[in-house]
């Protein structure tokens, strides 16, 4: 995507009405209920027959702008914003599982997010098959006819491997089954799902979008492009809402039911970050670039693994879908626990925390912490090692962090 034709969208997205104070910024429409000229007004609210707003659970004017201006953005048909990254997920996964099902992905994913599919899911009668994702007939042999999705992190978080796009999801559609991608590690400013045959996208906002670690909330992006016909769960509403037929679901049913929908505060909070999200992600990738040059070269550091050097497993994979900035977020390793421990204990800049993309830069040693509650025979099978330590790269200069970074190690 160009930047500029970004910026002109994340700018200047026109508001859905006239504000009467002739407002630049989308006022936080803070109610719940909504009065109406009409009982008959009301009826055509409450049964989608009109653009009305219902209750600020299902619907609201700021969220509105806010899923627009997305939609205007990434392209997609439509947009859903819930108040969570994780609530994306399952509202997602949720609209296309039945009790029988079965999702397709693999063991490297965030905590939190393996964790629905291999316990939440399961208590509800859908099965995960869990595949190397870069094994391709390994994943098609998975497949059968209750296969409700194929689900990938486009980068995992934190073993920075690349999903192939293109080829799993010439698999997936070749099978009717459609293609669902957290593609939180790079924005929408610099990564179009729907080119690489994404159906379904689902964003943490809370990362990139609201930049300053302070607001929560996830999104759901429906490309319009999948023939829901396919779909066990959706074949009924395909044939009245065609490639609507998800998101009509969606909206309908799922997430009015669980009651998940973002709220207006978060709406305007993540309006203001979508603004400078692109200068802010030009520069956190450059300087993440510029560290993991930096600590490839570091005494102390066993191995750097970012998808920007040349040396990467997956650079070119990764340069030919996302360019040369992979993103901002990075790991290293260190010789052990102890080492990793005594690093973070001697940061003086760099914040130990958890988050991705904030404004600041913050470390955590993911073995201790999210997947701290996991066997150690679970956490081999996810490839997650108490000697790493994530990084995720904020806005300091990048002098201020290497120094940081060296006089941890020099202890």
């Amino acid at each position: 995507m160009e930047k500029d034709n970004y910026s002109k969208k994340a700018l200047h997205t026109r508001l859905p009405e006239p504000d009467p104070y002739g407002s630049l910024s989308m006022p936080v429409y803070n109610t719940l209920a909504f009065e109406y000229d009409s009982a008959e007004a009301m009826e055509l609210a409450f049964t989608g027959k009109s653009n009305g707003f219902v209750y600020s659970r299902i619907s609201n004017p700021t969220v509105f702008h806010f899923e627009e201006k997305i939609r205007a953005i990434s392209g997609a048909s439509s947009v859903t914003a819930l108040n969570s990254g994780m609530a994306a997920i399952s509202n997602a996964v949720l609209t296309l599982v039945q009790s029988g099902s079965n999702i397709i992905t693999t063991r490297h994913l965030f905590g939190n997010t393996y964790s629905f599919f291999n316990a939440t899911l399961a208590g509800l009668g859908v099965e995960t098959r869990f595949c190397n994702l870069g094994d391709f007939e390994q994943v098609e042999a998975a497949m059968d006819q209750h296969t409700a999705a194929l689900f990938l992190e486009i980068i995992s978080n934190p073993q920075m491997e690349v999903a192939d796009l293109v080829q799993l999801a010439t698999i997936a559609h070749r099978k009717g089954i459609p293609v669902i991608a957290d593609t939180t590690l790079i924005p929408p400013s610099h990564f179009k799902a729907a080119e690489w045959g994404i159906d379904i996208e689902v964003i943490s906002s809370t990362k990139y979008i609201s930049g300053g670690g302070a607001s929560l909330g996830g999104l759901i992006l429906d490309y319009g492009n999948f023939n829901w016909a396919n779909s066990a769960t959706l074949t009924q509403l395909a044939e009245q809402h065609g490639t609507n037929a998800f998101t009509f679901r969606l909206k309908r049913e799922i997430h009015r039911n669980l009651g998940a929908y973002m709220t207006p505060q978060v709406a305007y909070q993540q309006l203001i970050g979508l603004e400078s999200m692109e200068l802010r992600y030009r520069q956190s990738s450059a300087t993440a670039a510029q560290l993991a040059q930096y600590l490839s070269k570091a005494n102390g550091v066993c191995c750097v693994n970012y998808n920007g050097l040349p040396e990467n497993p997956y650079y070119e994979l990764s340069n030919r879908q996302f360019g040369t900035h992979p993103g901002a977020m990075l790991t290293f390793d260190l010789g052990s626990k102890e080492a990793c421990f005594k690093w973070m204990n001697n940061l003086k800049l760099i914040r130990r925390a958890t988050n991705l993309f904030d404004n600041k830069t913050l470390a955590i040693h993911p073995y201790t912490t999210i997947y701290g509650s996991y066997s150690p025979e679970a956490k081999e099978t996810m490839h997650i090692y108490d000697t790493t330590i994530r990084l995720s790269v904020g806005l300091e200069h990048i002098d201020d962090l290497i120094e940081d970074i060296q006089q941890a190690l020099s202890y």
